[in-house]
């Protein structure tokens, strides 16, 4: 019976059962997509990352339950942990090959982990769209923008308003992408410089705890409004995860750490 090396890890957090989960699957090759796309539905998370040895670097995929994406932030986080502590332990950074181009994973200070993702600054959406947008949240956001890869951002007065939102998740379907909901963190018990969360039912994940590609935006949106290169984000979502991010002109760098919570065999 066929089988493939499985990891878990929660990334954007230091201890088990916070962040957001990933399944990463190391791989001595290419295997077939329909494949990898079964693997994703069975472990039934967010995502799946799926990498394998290609050149002086690593080719990496990643598939939610229901398709694979054209870029991924935990996932990637959790695929060079995966290299650097369970697999290559010398390593001191990784860099994968993927449909975003080439992305970098490093050691960063203490236990965090650094990824250089693009940045994408966004864009103030149609006032259709921002309508649109607030039937969906069930309350007016003070602005709505929107992201070069297309995900709608609606900016709330507070954290408080972001914690206890309850977007209507089929309205927020018919978009046809994803809606992150954010606000600036100072009246956060623990501040910081801001706050989201983020939906994106159409693609197969109703509420993702840790977006770690959210941040390719977000950085770059409250930086401009912050005045701020170097920013500390919280996702506010249940199991809660937290970065830092600094933009590096058209990147930006993305810290976290991460937790193995499981290590198995797929048997297919």
């Amino acid at each position: 019976m066929p089988t493939l090396p499985l990891y878990q890890v929660d990334a954007f957090t230091n201890r088990p059962f916070a962040g957001n989960p990933a399944a990463v699957c190391p791989l001595e090759g290419p295997i077939p997509e329909a494949l990898m796309q079964d693997v994703a539905l069975e472990n039934n998370l967010s995502e799946t990352a799926f990498f394998h040895p290609q050149g002086d670097a690593f080719s990496l995929r990643w598939f939610t339950p229901t398709v694979e994406v054209e870029l991924c932030g935990h996932a990637t986080l959790a695929s060079g942990f995966v290299l650097m502590t369970e697999l290559e332990s010398q390593l001191r950074a990784v860099t994968f090959r993927t449909r975003s181009g080439l992305l970098s994973v490093r050691r960063g200070e203490g236990d965090e982990l650094v990824m250089e993702l693009p940045a994408y600054p966004p864009a103030p959406a149609d006032p259709d769209t921002g309508a649109r947008v607030a039937a969906a949240l069930g309350a007016t956001p003070l602005e709505v923008w929107r992201a070069p890869n297309t995900t709608l951002i609606a900016l709330l007065p507070s954290a408080a308003d972001v914690r206890r939102a309850a977007p209507d998740l089929a309205a927020v379907a018919r978009f046809g992408t994803s809606l992150s909901i954010t606000a600036p963190g100072a009246d956060e018990p623990r501040p910081v410089d801001f706050v989201s969360r983020y939906f994106a039912p159409a693609h197969g994940v109703p509420e993702d705890p840790v977006t770690g590609s959210s941040f390719c935006f977000l950085a770059p949106f409250w930086s401009a409004r912050l005045g701020k290169p170097t920013l500390r984000a919280r996702q506010v979502s249940r199991r809660t995860g937290e970065a830092s991010c600094a933009l590096a002109g058209d990147r930006v760098e993305i810290g976290g750490r991460a937790c193995l919570v499981v290590t198995g065999t797929l048997l297919y």
